[in-house]
């Protein structure tokens, strides 16, 4: 019994003192230092299982059909996913730079994610980041489709073609 109330005490010290790192401001919330390792841990495995969790949507239909494909190029361009992202022969911004946790080459982490995770990304965003909902910024669910059919075939894409593709009228 004398040990479950030494377990309750830690607890509750444990509880008080996360309350004032964190409500006493002791805790940064700066851009520009990073999170400690535990933090950091936590978050990605937070938004790894939230992603998991809500992404259920499956593609309306191929995503290797290549108009669709050129099509997904030139909306990534125009709605500035390469501003953050990059492209292949297109350098992020400068501003990217400032962004934490920073944006990942997409052409590294693509191979790694089903279609309805990359979907739910960029139609939702994730808080904290960065990353904007072009849900909620009106893109419509077919453009959004044809960015991941783009982005399913990214690490394949030259440069020469992603410039024709995403400066080229749809």
């Amino acid at each position: 019994m004398r040990f479950l109330a030494v377990i309750g005490a830690l607890a509750i010290i444990g509880a008080i003192a996360g309350v004032v790192l964190f409500f006493g401001g002791f805790y940064s919330v700066s851009a520009s230092e990073q999170d400690p390792g535990p933090v950091n841990w936590v978050l990605i495995h937070v938004r790894t299982a939230s992603i998991d969790h809500h992404a259920t949507d499956a593609p309306p239909g191929s995503l290797d059909d290549p108009a669709q494909v050129r099509a997904g190029a030139h909306a990534f361009a125009t709605r500035g996913c390469v501003f953050c992202h990059g492209g292949p022969g297109a350098q992020w911004e400068k501003f990217s730079e400032g962004l934490n946790p920073a944006p990942p080459d997409l052409k590294d982490v693509v191979g790694d994610l089903q279609p309805r995770e990359l979907f739910w990304v960029v139609k939702n965003g994730i808080r904290m980041t960065g990353m904007p909902s072009f849900g909620d910024a009106g893109v419509p669910d077919p453009e959004i489709w044809s960015i991941v059919a783009f982005l399913k075939k990214l690490p394949t894409v030259s440069e020469a073609d992603f410039k024709t593709w995403s400066t080229s009228a749809q």
